[in-house]
């Protein structure tokens, strides 16, 4: 059986300073608007493999590269040369390509002092207008780390909501000074012993659905996802 635990120590403003007596610090916390680059999709060749012919064996080739007239690779010239770029021509106009996609990257770095090893960490920016105190913004993430005690980590999360979904008009006529109140909390942490520690008044029900599509599909590369 798991063992909850719940503190109430674990908010944290942004700032420079962390403060040593807590059980996660975070520090250099920012969030900016950023380009998700598209993959690249790959055409696997429909066509025969390249025949050898004379003009390519190792001598002929070799000869060939060490020309400073750049002459062109026989192949390319040849029927089966042209029928393949001609189909993998076709290939690449059928295959749908993904766009770059415009969001916002939240970072923040960790640093485990539990005294435990770290699994999974959820944890969120809270945006508080300035010129609208009631309009309060919260994004959530979830990671999947691997973090000793006494180690740091950088998590990044990107998505496509901003700190703010809607602005004061308030806020628009000060277009030069601070939006935001800023803050960084760590809401659950959940070793790999099975223990939990989670932070009093957060719910994890109140995001079960919002875990379940984040996690619903294999995860890349990426640390962490938005929930």
């Amino acid at each position: 059986m798991r063992v909850f635990f719940k503190i109430s120590i674990l908010v944290l403003l942004i700032s420079s300073h962390c403060f040593p007596q807590e059980p996660v610090q975070i520090s250099n916390p920012s969030w900016q608007r950023s380009t998700l680059r598209a993959t690249k999709t790959t055409v696997a060749p429909t066509v025969p493999a390249k025949p050898i012919i004379p003009e390519n064996k190792y001598f002929q080739r070799k000869a060939r590269e060490q020309r400073t007239d750049n002459p062109m690779d026989p192949y390319e010239a040849s029927i089966e040369g042209r029928s393949a770029a001609m189909e993998k021509a076709v290939q690449e106009s059928r295959t749908p390509k993904a766009d770059d996609v415009t969001g916002y990257l939240y970072k923040a770095e960790i640093r485990n002092d539990t005294g435990k090893t770290i699994e999974i960490i959820f944890w969120e920016f809270r945006f508080t207008e300035i010129a609208r105190p009631t309009n309060v913004v919260r994004r959530q993430f979830l990671c999947g780390v691997k973090l000793k005690n006494g180690e740091k980590r950088e998590l990044s999360a990107f998505t496509l909501l901003a700190p703010s979904d809607v602005i004061d008009a308030a806020s628009l006529e000060r277009p030069t000074t601070r939006l935001f109140d800023e803050k960084v909390q760590v809401n659950r942490i959940e070793f790999s012993d099975g223990a939990i520690l989670q932070r009093d008044g957060w719910n994890f029900k109140d995001l079960k659905e919002s875990v379940a599509r984040a996690t619903a599909t294999p995860w890349g590369r990426e640390v962490c996802r938005a929930l």
